[in-house]
């Protein structure tokens, strides 16, 4: 067995699209209609995706705190100045646990918490 995906409602597609591709750095593996009212795309990098689906009938999505998705960084600074340029509010500031890992979190557009890591060697 192996983890396919995860799924995530949103309330625009394209501006969720834009801050995967262009703050996460996903590329935009498919995107197609599923219905009257509803699109899906799928991100990502190697095996793993997000899945992106926008229901015209669901746009009360509601993301909890207590779930966040992690992507791995090359440069925890490059990436703080990023989305301060973005104008995205950094959830936390950088946090270093352990001389092994430095993190923090900002919130995608659509509530989901999203969780930048720099392992450091």
């Amino acid at each position: 067995m192996r983890f396919c995906w995860s799924t995530l409602n949103v309330k625009n597609l394209e501006e969720s699209i834009r801050f995967y591709t262009d703050v996460i750095g996903l590329e935009v593996v498919r995107k197609f209609n599923a219905g009257p009212g509803m699109e899906i795309a799928f991100l990502g990098k190697g095996e793993t995706k997000i899945e992106l689906i926008c229901d015209d009938e669901r746009m009360d999505t509601v993301v909890g705190n207590d779930i966040s998705w992690g992507f791995e960084v090359e440069s925890l600074d490059k990436m703080l100045v990023l989305v301060k340029e973005k104008g995205i509010n950094v959830d936390s500031e950088p946090t270093q646990p352990n001389p092994h890992v430095r993190y923090f979190f900002i919130k995608d557009p659509n509530g989901m918490r999203i969780q930048l890591v720099e392992n450091i060697e």
